[in-house]
């Protein structure tokens, strides 16, 4: 059984540095801490990080974030699965449909389903960040680039952060505000211990006068880099502060050697959707795409999840779960 260590496993991704970072080692000791069990498999030249979820009775689910296995670690992942009492594996592929459109159709083992689920934001708006900084901002739309001047002109300043409390605080104000779901305090303690040691990421603060507006959670593997948590008071709006947090954060992405940009998140709709209709909602993701589409990225979406069933009975179970829920 190719079970490997942490150390091991960051030898691994070591070897191989452009993996995404939901398969990092310090994102699966990140998890750890928070009722999953990770576990990494490495044969031959390829590798993944298997996630577990305990369940009642035993049970548990698999989760496989951001990873392409190939055949031949699959008897391994049955196996891993198998111990672990998975009703099902779920499998994210880090892949692009414009990039793979026959992905789905050239998995050759039987036993993977299209799943109707996904855990991550499946639609996201990658900014290229290769050329230089004046080619990056004329990509932008013009209202966006006008508001990234008018912060600077107004006073605002980013700076890295270390209080992780006060961003909770601002987090849970915005969670509030916008309807979304916070972490707690330890989790994203945690996440920057893990990382920010090792320059995977960053906490950026926009302020004016020394007063806190917005703040930002950076984080990088490799070539990409991800905005994966942001949060802002209500005070100051008129300065813009997060458009100049989050040009700030894609120059510190850029010097990090970081050739992309992830936004991380929009409505699952296609551009001519959201397009028609984003200045008529505000619910959910539809709220952050006015504000994403006006960076100059490319509209992208990810491979549908997939879902490889140990015990169909309790998988029709979750799924009927699931139905309910939405």
């Amino acid at each position: 059984m190719p079970i490997v260590s942490i150390a091991e496993w960051n030898q691994y991704v070591g070897a191989n540095p452009n993996v995404h970072l939901l398969q990092t080692g310090e994102w699966g000791e990140l998890k750890s801490a928070f009722g999953w069990k990770p576990v990494r498999l490495v044969s031959g030249e390829k590798g993944v990080q298997i996630l577990f979820c305990k369940l009642p009775l035993g049970f548990s689910i698999g989760y496989i974030p951001k990873a392409n296995p190939n055949e031949s670690l699959w008897q391994e992942i049955d196996s891993i699965c198998k111990q672990n009492r998975a009703i099902f594996l779920k499998l994210e592929p880090d892949i692009w449909e414009n990039d793979s459109p026959n992905y789905e159709s050239r998995i050759t083992n039987s036993q993977l389903r299209i799943s109707p689920h996904n855990i991550q934001p499946p639609r996201t708006i990658i900014i290229d960040i290769r050329d230089g900084e004046d080619e990056i901002l004329a990509r932008m739309k013009q209202k966006t680039r006008y508001n990234i001047r008018l912060a600077e002109k107004k006073g605002v300043t980013v700076r890295a952060w270390e209080d992780l409390a006060s961003f909770h605080q601002m987090m849970l104000l915005t969670g509030g505000r916008d309807g979304f779901g916070v972490h707690s305090l330890e989790y994203y303690k945690r996440a920057y211990e893990l990382m920010h040691s090792k320059q995977m990421c960053e906490l950026l603060l926009a302020e004016y006068e020394g007063k806190a507006l917005a703040a930002l959670f950076v984080a990088r593997n490799g070539n990409r880099a991800y905005y994966l948590y942001g949060a802002s008071t209500d005070e100051e709006r008129n300065r813009m502060p997060t458009y100049l947090l989050q040009w700030e954060a894609m120059k510190w992405a850029k010097a990090c050697g970081c050739e992309e940009y992830d936004l991380w998140g929009v409505p699952d709709e296609t551009e001519a959707t959201l397009e028609a209709t984003f200045e008529a909602r505000h619910d959910g993701l539809w709220g952050v795409y006015r504000f994403k589409r006006g960076f100059g990225g490319e509209l992208k979406r990810a491979g549908q999840a997939m879902d490889r069933v140990y015990n169909p009975l309790l998988y029709w179970a979750y799924l009927r779960f699931m139905g309910n829920r939405e």
